[in-house]
């Protein structure tokens, strides 16, 4: 609590600077004592609706500008999701504007089939070397290489060589349902026809 009071002294305090007033100027056209003022700035006096509303009408700000908003934990809990050989890891809360994973991609021999579907997908290769194929192109992406395309165009992934390839992934709304979304504990598979992939 005494952490909560100093803080919205010190917004307060940062207001007054910002009007170039003294506590004697304030605390006048607030109609209070300037030990009152004095006390509320340093944290030693309670803050109340009766003390800081004709404050924050003087210093026109509104009551919120002085509440501290409560920090919520920045930690990320959210299960990893196992789909077809891929770990895919999530890096942002479940209702964050961006979707953003960390995909790891097994070795294997064979694409696994192409898919299409509406969104948009961005891409970071971590470790590892990460074959691409995008409709005609069939590309290779080294560790520290990027890529961005528009997933109406038929795509596969998957590690290229013998070693896995960890990639960061980030999704428009439409790529994040296709591709991570999960439903009583399993993954929806895409309704859109799927094409063939070739082999490596």
């Amino acid at each position: 609590m005494r952490e909560e009071l100093a803080a919205i002294g010190a917004r307060l305090r940062a207001a007054r600077h910002a009007r170039g007033w003294t506590l004697d100027e304030l605390a006048g056209r607030a109609g209070m004592s300037v030990s009152t003022l004095s006390r509320l700035e340093s944290g030693k006096r309670q803050a109340s609706l009766e003390l800081l509303l004709p404050l924050t009408r003087q210093l026109a700000i509104g009551i919120d500008d002085l509440i501290v908003a409560e920090t919520r934990d920045p930690r990320v809990r959210r299960p990893v999701i196992h789909r077809d050989g891929l770990i895919i890891a999530p890096l942002a809360p479940e209702h964050s504007p961006v979707h953003t994973f960390k995909v790891t991609y097994p070795p294997i021999r064979q694409l696994p089939e192409l898919r299409v579907h509406d969104g948009y997908e961005w891409l970071y290769v971590l470790s590892g070397r990460l074959r691409l194929r995008l409709g005609e192109q069939d590309l290779v992406l080294s560790r520290g290489e990027a890529a961005e395309f528009d997933t109406r165009v038929p795509h596969a992934m998957s590690a290229a060589g013998g070693r896995p390839a960890q990639v960061i992934s980030i999704f428009n709304d439409a790529g994040v349902r296709m591709h991570t979304h999960v439903s009583t504990g399993s993954l929806p598979e895409p309704d859109q026809e799927r094409g063939s992939a070739g082999e490596e």
